[in-house]
């Protein structure tokens, strides 16, 4: 009976350096250096030979499905789970993620992506040339904190576009420090840096690009905002990024929060900031697992924040006003009484510190001393009354001796008088 045998070339090959060693020409040693295997395959490889023929040589696995194909039904739990419209959006890591969280089923992400590929829910990513390459990470935690916001549609249809402020380290990647703000304001700045500095201490420099909270970037050149002074006040350095490159790391969160987050909370239906808030830590605990990396030195230079320093003061809009002869300060086009029993002169055109907080309550200090305000409340004038207009054609002729009358009209270089109509 005859029958055929296919072999691949590199069978092929297998089977003069095992039908060599048969015939004695070179040694079994010699014949495992030259298929690459170890002695001991080798010798089951002889064995199979000499059993089998040139079928020995053949792989088992010909013909047969891979030991890593799916299950017909299996693949089938993967395709219905990708197709959920809950799922909508997810790319093959995240997905891969949910399936095995959710379903139990544990499969590669690239099976996940020719899955998501295959039904059309994924398509492959050129790779285009990198441009900027990365910036060498800082040694330590707390050397560097890249710090921005990300205006999004975060809750998708289910509430208004929002600002998320992220904190991110530059060593490790970690975020620091995150909250979910209407707008990105110097007010929400500074209550997230009240949080990160009183939970971790302070870090040595802040990177941010140039925008108006962190930079003057009109007017005076060696102005100074309202956060460069607080960041002053507490001995943390400003250093502007000259392109958005130049801070990757937080852009690269925004990206990965932009997707991952609102995929995270649509599954835990979160449908206001407030809870969006509240369910940040646990989002941030899991991502900092995920995706941050060790430091190339291990230590903490964020510095103790001093118990002593009054944040809330520090973090209020702070500007500098004259005491008026009556005792009055003007002050965000709204008048204060200073309320006080010292003799006026002792008050009269001196500078003050005046303080605006996050809640709007103005505060006045005179050399660190709190004074007594009170809002003056400016009584509105009363409107004049004037007449209504009138569409009837009025005539008006001008007087004989009307100026404009002996306009242009002179007599040896004197304007002519006029004691009479003129004649026209």
């Amino acid at each position: 009976m005859k029958w055929t045998i296919a072999m691949t070339q590199e069978e092929l090959h297998r089977k003069t350096i095992v039908e060599r060693v048969i015939d004695k020409r070179i040694t079994q040693k010699e014949g495992a250096e030259a298929l690459q295997i170890s002695e001991r395959h080798f010798r089951r490889i002889l064995t199979r030979y000499r059993q089998q023929g040139d079928l020995g040589l053949v792989s088992g696995h010909r013909g047969k499905p891979g030991n890593r194909k799916l299950a017909g039904d299996k693949r089938e739990q993967i395709v219905k789970f990708i197709k959920e419209p809950l799922h909508e959006g997810f790319g093959p890591t995240f997905m891969m993620e949910k399936i095995e969280e959710f379903k139990g089923i544990r499969i590669s992400k690239e099976t996940m992506r020719q899955i998501m590929i295959a039904e059309g829910f994924h398509k492959a990513k050129v790779r285009r040339k990198k441009i900027h390459p990365p910036r060498e990470r800082k040694k330590q935690v707390g050397d560097i904190v890249q710090i921005d916001g990300s205006y999004h549609a975060w809750l998708e249809d289910r509430g208004p576009d929002a600002c998320l402020l992220l904190f991110v380290d530059d060593a490790t990647s970690a975020i620091l420090a995150a909250e979910f703000t209407k707008t990105e304001s110097f007010f929400a700045y500074a209550k997230l840096c009240k949080s990160y500095f009183r939970s971790k201490g302070l870090p040595k420099s802040f990177y941010s690009d140039r925008f108006g909270v962190f930079k003057v970037n009109t007017g005076e050149k060696d102005g100074v905002t309202q956060f460069q002074r607080a960041m002053n006040a507490v001995g943390v350095e400003m250093i502007f990024a000259s392109s958005p490159q130049a801070k990757g790391r937080v852009e690269r969160a925004n990206l990965t929060f932009q997707d991952r987050l609102i995929k995270e909370m649509r599954l835990h239906h979160i449908c206001s900031y407030q809870a969006a808030n509240a369910y940040l830590p646990e989002f941030i605990t899991e991502y900092n697992r995920k995706f941050a990396v060790l430091p190339h030195s291990m230590g903490d230079n964020h510095a103790p924040l001093d118990t002593s320093l009054d944040l809330d003061f520090l973090f209020s809009v702070h500007h500098q006003r004259t005491i008026t002869k009556d005792l009055l300060i003007h002050y965000d086009n709204k008048t204060y009484q200073i309320i006080t029993n010292r003799p006026p002169q002792n008050l009269v055109k001196r500078e003050v510190l005046i303080t605006k907080n996050e809640n709007g309550v103005v505060s006045a200090y005179l050399n660190g001393d709190l004074l007594e305000l009170v809002l003056i409340q400016q009584q509105p004038k009363a409107a004049k009354v004037v007449s209504t207009k009138s569409f009837d054609h009025h005539t008006y002729t001008p007087p004989v001796n009307h100026p404009w009358r002996t306009y242009g009209k002179k007599i040896n270089g004197m304007p002519l008088p006029i004691t009479q109509p003129m004649d026209h």
